[in-house]
């Protein structure tokens, strides 16, 4: 996932510069991203990744327009929020969960 690796890179996506969200996810990964970056205001551009042997499966890089966007910042500064103006946490930017609470911080809600 994004949120594991701090380094921030750039990238032409569809011969734009870009910075990097996220690389090596299926589509409906980059259904969930695009839809959240989207909504915060980020111009998104997508394109299917080269493989790297045939037969392995189709992956995707995603990532905004915007040359300081880092989504490990964003998400644990909280800034980027859904649809229903709840912020982003996390665990529901990884998809582990579709809940926005817990905060990340909060062990005690956590269900291990």
């Amino acid at each position: 996932m994004g949120l594991l690796k701090g380094k921030h890179l750039i990238k032409e996506i569809k011969e734009e510069r870009c910075s990097v969200v996220e690389e090596g996810i299926d589509m409906n990964r980059v259904t969930f991203l695009k839809d959240i970056l989207e909504y915060n205001g980020y111009a998104v551009r997508y394109e299917e990744e080269k493989k790297k042997e045939e037969g392995d499966p189709t992956t995707y890089i995603i990532g905004v327009t915007s040359m300081i966007f880092n989504p490990v910042i964003a998400v644990y500064q909280r800034l980027l929020f859904t649809a229903e103006r709840k912020r982003i946490t996390p665990d529901y930017w990884n998809q582990k969960t579709t809940e926005i609470e817990p905060n990340y911080y909060d062990a005690s809600k956590k269900n291990f």
